[in-house]
């Protein structure tokens, strides 16, 4: 039945993908409404079903969905659309960024879906609750980072200027940069919260709080890019196209930092098992 579920998780989303790209296209026309309100209802309804897959498999293999490469993928997209669904809903201006964040998941399920489904094996040192917030903390950081992105996409995709609908109609760039950078600073908080439960974890599992392995290292990287981006913005008064591109910038570190290091590192802390 899980299978069954994933694979109305996987259709929903992509309707939900088909149906920003749509709404994209029709910024500042009548029908754009009815394509946003498309998008929330099939990404709520992939939410839904994702959510019920994930549970039934937790059920049947003892643990959560954090062990083999295809669980920290289906959990990632479950957890991105999640949160990028709360912020569609809650921010009006958050709904253009569709067209630009719902590919990213799209193209993470695809791969989702290229890795093997067997069950994994939770070692003992996964056992505590630390585990749980560390990776909670961690799948908000990255949802609100895939949010901010998403934003500073519609800025430096830009189409406004002489009478257009301005950042798909999201609103000036200014405005949109800003809000971009609300989102960032809630990325900054927990990941600055994945660290420290990380730590506490590792103290509990290997008996030291760091070791500089791999993973940690980029995920410390991480987490000064994202404070030398707010220092940059505050301190310098980049102008919008420049914070919107060291945004995407920081994403692409998080994001080799989360899918990347489980390939490259040896570390018993790897990401996935």
């Amino acid at each position: 039945m899980e299978a069954n579920w994933l694979g109305v998780a996987v259709a929903a989303y992509g309707l939900a993908a088909g149906a920003a790209a749509g709404s994209f296209a029709l910024a500042g026309r009548a029908f754009r409404g009815t394509a946003e309100t498309a998008v929330a209802i099939f990404l709520a309804a992939g939410v839904a079903a994702h959510t019920l897959s994930l549970a039934l498999r937790w059920d049947r293999v003892g643990h959560g969905p954090f062990i083999s490469m295809f669980e920290v993928l289906s959990s990632n997209v479950w957890s991105l659309s999640l949160l990028f669904l709360a912020a569609f809903l809650r921010v009006k201006a958050v709904r253009p960024a569709a067209a630009v964040a719902l590919p990213v998941v799209f193209m993470l399920m695809a791969w989702m879906l290229s890795t093997s489904p067997d069950d994994g094996h939770l070692p003992a040192t996964y056992r505590t609750l630390w585990l749980y917030a560390h990776v909670g903390f961690g799948k908000v950081f990255l949802g609100a980072l895939l949010v901010a992105t998403a934003i500073a996409g519609l800025v430096l995709l830009d189409r406004g200027g002489a009478g257009g609908p301005g950042v798909a109609a999201g609103g000036d760039a200014a405005a949109m940069e800003r809000l971009a950078l609300r989102f960032v600073v809630l990325a900054f908080v927990f990941e600055s919260l994945m660290l420290v439960t990380g730590a506490v974890w590792a103290q509990d599992a290997w008996g030291r709080y760091w070791d500089w392995d791999p993973l940690e290292t980029w995920a410390f990287l991480t987490w000064i890019a994202i404070a030398m981006l707010l220092h940059a913005r505050v301190t310098f008064r980049v102008p919008p196209r420049a914070t919107a591109t060291m945004i995407v910038a920081v994403f692409a570190l998080a994001f080799l930092t989360f899918f990347g290091m489980p390939f490259v590192s040896t570390a018993l802390h790897k990401g996935a098992v």
